[in-house]
């Protein structure tokens, strides 16, 4: 080896030497933070944003599927209780933040026919769909990025009621 390699060598031990007595990560934290949160914060957030519209999916069905049976029930007559629980299921809906069609979430089924009879029941379900957020729409097309929330009651109809 000669002369000039051997002095670059020595150069380059020192040079490193001196890096790890110093420490030599100078600026690295800052790097370590920005993976950590893209790694780990960024799918958090987003896990916490998707269960919150779920939890809000749950509240809005089982609410509005509580009031539709309970409606239907309590009405004149068949027509002005389908009308009654679509319009309570609309509001349990918007209540929420959900502008789905509220006749279209809602089914009706009765035990006995016709619905309202003494002694029967009538079972209100509610089923909702919620989209998974900041999914692009060409994204949405192809794949079901769509969360099924659907929850049922069943009330009883007066045995005492007249029938109608």
């Amino acid at each position: 080896m000669s002369a000039a390699s051997r002095r670059w060598v020595g150069r380059l031990r020192r040079w490193a030497a001196r890096r790890v007595r110093t420490g030599g990560d100078d600026g690295s934290a800052l790097v370590e933070f920005l993976g950590v949160t893209l790694v780990l914060l960024v799918p958090t957030v987003y896990l916490v944003l998707v269960l919150g519209r779920v939890q809000a999916a749950t509240f809005a069905v089982e609410g509005a599927a509580r009031e539709a049976a309970r409606v239907y029930v309590a009405a004149d007559d068949a027509a002005q209780g389908a009308e009654r629980a679509v319009t309570v299921v609309g509001v349990a809906l918007r209540d929420q933040g959900f502008d789905d069609d509220a006749a279209g979430a809602l089914a009706l089924t009765c035990s006995a026919s016709p619905c309202l009879t003494p002694g029967a029941e009538v079972a209100a379900t509610v089923e909702v769909r919620v989209p998974l957020p900041f999914v692009p729409a060409f994204v949405a097309d192809a794949l079901p990025l769509e969360v099924p929330v659907s929850a049922q009651r069943v009330a009883p109809v007066d045995a005492y009621r007249v029938a109608r």
